[in-house]
């Protein structure tokens, strides 16, 4: 992965639900002193009605709510502002759209068990996006980035450990 050196960073935090995107987001948005925003923040409430009755998002449903999230990345990349961003960019595809907005997108890929992304998910409380028949839908539709494309680490890491691991591959891969 070769990207210019520069004084700021664009960081992607992708997984399936309940990996911990926004969790550990947030962890290195604040050891990396920068804005972090929750990609689920800025889905159309027709999105948002839609997953919290169980049925899942198809790429039509996706499109316009990824092009508003590629938009931030590229406002932030204009303005040389650093940015950590949470989203599930399943597919390549995706990821190649958020990357039309930061070429050097850097990407921290939240990997777990079908057993531990369900357990995690089932003792959430207040999310719109719940059940095994999503989490089912969004494996299924889950094309892992390969290591020239994402840092991959394992959810069953304590939070601080996955923090720091991304913030030193994050050194030595996008420095």
């Amino acid at each position: 992965m070769d990207h210019p050196k520069t004084t700021s960073r664009r960081i992607l935090v992708m997984g399936v639900s309940g990996s911990g995107k926004s969790h550990i987001g947030r962890l290195l948005a604040e050891r990396l002193g920068v804005e972090f925003i929750d990609g689920d923040d800025h889905h159309p409430q027709a999105n948002i009605d839609k997953m919290a009755r169980g049925i899942p998002l198809n790429d039509d449903d996706r499109q316009g709510w990824l092009d508003t999230l590629a938009g931030l990345i590229a406002d932030y990349h204009r303005r040389d502002a650093s940015l950590v961003i949470g989203c599930s960019a399943l597919k390549r595809r995706y990821r190649d759209q958020l990357r039309s907005g930061d070429p050097a997108l850097a990407i921290l890929f939240l990997e777990g068990s079908r057993e531990q992304l369900l357990e995690r998910l089932t003792s959430r409380e207040g999310h719109f996006f719940t059940g095994e028949a999503m989490l089912e839908s969004q494996l299924a539709d889950l094309e892992p980035p390969g290591s020239d494309e994402a840092i991959t680490l394992n959810i069953g890491d304590s939070p601080e450990s996955l923090a720091a691991a991304f913030i030193a591959s994050l050194d030595s891969t996008y420095c």
